[in-house]
Parts: structure tokens; sequence; C-alpha cells
């Protein structure tokens, strides 16, 4: 009896015990370099989720970022905090720096390591600083404040949500929040010593070699439960980019977006003014349908995306309707406007040479059709019922009211106030209801 009471508690105490795993397999390494944006998120989420599937033992975010996107930050962030795998954030090779969005990452990481000579912070919201190149009036150096202080209420709703996420990271990983909310709301820097003197990091590593070296035996907490960390003798795997992250290097170039925008405009506007064209349709479909992906990846501000829309369609209208250069100038100072807000961040911004060229080109071509249908209404009309009035023809027969005459070159019903004959020249008066109101021809 006393020996099953003796198993029973030791059967509850190991249910009590954290759930413990030793990592074996295979460690995978992603190279992160440049702004973070839907094709770093798109990497990086891929790359946890293969490391998942093939029962890595650690996976390692190689960094060296200026920042990026919140949206993309927050979506790695999300998948590292749910990972099974542990992930393991490495500021690499010496010179590098993970500033901004890069920041957050490595707060949110199992483990953060830097390389010497590397530096960490300046991860203040981008979004709420002034216009582009115009200066913040100089103040005086002893009431200069120290932190960047907001001016609008929504500017301090973006400073304190973004202290509140990184301190609550911190929290979670057990790393200095007292600085990490420093480098919000003042955009500090720290190098790879000081990181390491403060516990915002976990070790320097000189390269990726001394790195598992100092992290192997390392107890980590994930999702699945705690890890020890066994990384002597694995074999290191380096996930490169493929052919989808090529393409969305591509496509989610807001420069290029905007163009296949464009492009998929026009190409169906041509299509259903010329039925039958096929190739304008089918490629004008194709941009379409990627610009909308591209669109839905980015940031994007709906307002500018509808003003390039209507700024589009009154252009367009124009050559439909008679508006004497109204819809066309409108749409071109929408177009304008649109492509100035459409995307409201720095790592994302369309080029003013581009949508300069393309409003100049787009206005040039407006001009030279306004001067165009200017020059136009001052020729004689050259088709139409219109274009019948003063003609000259004969008749093609005898008739004393209504019979038949012979006008360039085709017969026509006719009506005459006084008796003509056959083969007598007319002119024509007027022309109503396709029937002609001609008289005798004058004889000079």
């Amino acid at each position: 009896m006393r020996y099953c009471i003796r198993l029973i508690v030791l059967w509850a105490a190991l249910l009590l015990l954290p759930l413990t795993v030793q990592a074996d397999g295979k460690i995978l390494v992603v190279h992160v370099e440049g702004a973070i944006g839907p094709v770093t998120q798109d990497l990086i989420v891929r790359g946890i989720e293969r490391a998942e599937a093939e029962a890595a033992s650690l996976i390692v975010l190689e960094m060296d970022t200026p920042g990026g996107l919140d949206t993309s930050m927050r979506t790695i962030i999300s998948a590292i905090l749910a990972s099974k795998v542990p992930v393991a954030t490495y500021v690499s090779p010496s010179g590098s720096r993970a500033a901004s969005a890069g920041t957050y990452i490595l707060y949110a990481s199992h483990l953060a390591a830097m390389a010497p000579a590397t530096n960490l912070g300046s991860a203040t919201p981008i979004q709420i600083g002034g216009l582009p190149g115009v200066p913040n009036p100089p103040q005086p150096e002893e009431t200069a404040p120290k932190a960047l202080e907001p001016d609008s209420p929504l500017e301090k709703k973006i400073v304190n949500d973004a202290a509140a996420y990184i301190r609550s990271l911190a929290e979670l990983r057990g790393r200095n929040g007292e600085w990490a909310e420093q480098a919000v709301r003042e955009a500090v820097n720290i190098t790879a010593s000081e990181a390491l003197d403060k516990g915002v990091i976990d070790l320097v590593a000189t390269d990726l070699d001394d790195f598992l070296r100092q992290v192997n035996g390392r107890e980590i907490a994930t999702t699945a439960g705690k890890v020890f960390l066994n990384t002597q003798n694995l074999s290191v795997e380096h996930i490169e980019p493929d052919w989808r992250s090529d393409l969305l290097a591509v496509i989610t170039n807001p420069n290029i977006a905007l163009v296949l925008l464009m492009i998929g405009i026009y190409g169906l506007i041509i299509e259903f003014s010329n039925p039958g064209f096929i190739l304008p349709g089918v490629t004008g479909a194709i941009c379409l349908l990627l610009a909308a992906y591209a669109f839905q990846m980015l940031p994007v501000n709906y307002v500018g995306l509808g003003l390039i829309m209507v700024g589009l369609t009154f252009m367009v209208m124009e050559f439909f309707i008679a508006s004497s250069g109204v819809l066309g100038v409108g749409g071109l100072i929408a177009f304008v406007i649109g492509s100035v807000i459409l995307f409201d961040d720095k790592y994302l911004a369309i080029s003013l040479p581009l949508f300069g060229g393309i409003a100049l080109v787009a206005g040039g071509f407006l001009l030279w059709m306004l001067n165009r249908f200017a020059s136009l209404r001052h020729k004689p009309v050259v088709s139409g019922l219109e274009h019948m009035i003063g003609q000259i023809g004969k008749t093609a027969e005898t008739f004393s009211n209504s019979g038949h005459v012979f006008v360039n070159g085709e017969y026509w019903a006719a009506h005459s106030a006084t008796p003509l004959s056959a083969g007598q020249p007319v002119e024509v008066l007027a022309a109503r209801d396709m029937v002609l109101e001609v008289k005798a021809k004058e004889k000079n």
C-alpha cells in the first residue's frame, strides 16, 4: 500500500514539473538586411514555420536593419512569441545595427546577441515627426526637453502605445525595460558592450560560431515548454530569399505598385473601348490584381488611393465628355495629391520624379487634347446630316413636292417647294429625319 502511494506521489510530482525538451535538430539562419517590410516579414514568418516543421533546434535572425513598417514588425513579433522553436536575434556583422523596428524584434526574441561595433535603439515611432524637410523651431538650451515630446493627442497615443509594447516584451524576456522605454521616448542608442552591461542583450559574440558556442546548454522557455539548447556539431542551414521573396520585393515597391495600378486601369479602359483587342484586357487584369495584392501588403492611406482612382477616372472621362478641361485638370490635381499621401511612412514613398513625370506627361497630353478640340470646333462639319447642308446634287426624277435626289454618290429622299425636273442641279438647304430640303441650283 505504501509502495502504491509513493508511486502516485512521484507521478503527480512529475506532472507538476515543467516540460523540458532537449533540442538536437539543425540550426536555421535567416539574413535580415535592409528595411523591415512585407518581404522581410514573409521571409521570417516562413522561416519560423519551416523551423517548427523540421524540428530545428534554433532559428537565428542575423540582423542589420534601420527599421521599417510597424505592421510588418508586429506580425514578425507575433510569430516569434508563438514559436515553438527558440528564436535568436543576432545583430551582425560588425558595423550593423538594429534600429527602430529591429529593436522591438530583438526584445521579443528568446535570445538577443550583438557583435562588437554594432548598435541598437532609436525606437521612436517615426510617424510622430513633422513634415519632411521642415525643421522644428529652435528651443533655448535650458528649456529643451530630453525626450521627444509629442505635440498632439494622436502622437501621444502612438508613443505611449509603442513604449508599453516594448516594455511588455522586456518583462516577458527579463530584459531592461527602463532602457527600452528610453529608446522609444528619447530615441537613445546603445553599443553592444553597453547593451550587455545594462541587461538589454544576453551576450556579445564575434561571429555566428562564437554565438552558437556561447548559447550551447542554455535553457529557453518557449510555447512548447522549456528547451535545453545543444548547438554542438549541428548543421547550420542558411535560408535565402526564393522567387516568392524576389517577386514580393518587386511588386511591393511603392513605385512599381503605382505603375501596375495605372497599367491595369488603362488596360481595362482600352479593352472596354475596343472589345476583342484582348491583349490590353489580359495585361490590365493581371497588373490590377498584382497592384491590389501589393497594396494590401503595404500600409496604404486609402484616401490617397481613392484620390488616385478618382484622378485617373476624371482624366479618362475627359476623352468622352466635353468639360472644357475641368475633368482633366481636376483629375490631374487629384492624382498628384493622392500620390503624395498614398504612403505615410519614412520607408515607403512614391518617387517624386516618377509621379512628377506621370503628372507632366498627363498634363501635356491634356493640353494637347484641349488645343486639338478647340481647333476642331473652327473646322467645317465633315460627317453626319449637318455635312449635307450646302452640298450640290441633282434630281433623280421629275417631282413637284417629294421625290429623290442624288448627292455625294448617294440617293436621298428630298422635298422641294418648287417643281423640279429630272437631272436638274439642286442645293441642299436642310436635313430633317433623313429627308433633304432642296431647291433648284441657281446658275452663276
